[in-house]
């Protein structure tokens, strides 16, 4: 069995206005030391992230304790966000309809067939491993729902509030067969 923890970045700094290069808070570094404790004591083979600096900031001392090398894949990089993406009447319209996007932004659809190829790469290359992946909310929604078809738009909003957020799938091969909440810290998501 693979077993795979998708580790949603810690409180990002929301002024910030590049999104590549968007940093945690201070909060939100002292966050990720809360990921490196939940995940000290299980074996990890293998790191993988979002280029995005949340991302790979929030599993960096995870990485280290673990003696890992961070690899990037911007396959697993958030959602390219448009004119007036984030707000609730634009959350409901894309999960409406995975193939609807705003003016500059990127479909749920296209997130999707780009996490799960990056995934699916990494499940064949690590068969029977334990791998860490540093990720975004969209992103990881729409993970979960290509896994659970049932998990819509109210999931995503439920977990946009977790910052950071991990998530274990267990996998036989590419078939998902298992899933736990290993952490949650609520913060409020800027929109």
């Amino acid at each position: 069995m693979t077993s795979v923890y998708f580790v949603r970045h810690a409180q990002p700094d929301f002024i910030w206005s590049d999104d590549v290069t968007r940093p945690l808070t201070t909060e939100g570094e002292k966050d990720s030391k809360k990921v490196a404790e939940t995940l000290k004591s299980i074996h990890l083979d293998f790191a993988i992230s979002s280029p995005y600096l949340r991302s790979m900031k929030t599993i960096e001392k995870t990485a280290e304790m673990h003696g890992l090398t961070i690899h990037k894949d911007m396959r697993f990089r958030e959602r390219e966000k448009g004119d007036n993406g984030n707000n609730m009447e634009m959350f409901r319209r894309r999960w409406a309809d995975f193939a609807y996007h705003e003016d500059g932004g990127e479909s749920l659809m296209s997130v999707q067939e780009r996490n799960i190829s990056a995934l699916s790469d990494v499940l064949d290359a690590h068969h029977d491993k334990n791998i860490m992946i540093g990720t975004h909310g969209t992103a990881l929604s729409t993970i979960l729902n290509y896994f659970d078809k049932s998990f819509d738009c109210d999931d995503f909003l439920r977990i946009i509030d977790f910052m950071p957020y991990i998530i274990r799938l267990d996998f036989e091969g590419r078939e998902c067969v298992g899933k736990e909440e290993i952490l949650i810290i609520e913060k409020i998501f800027k929109q």
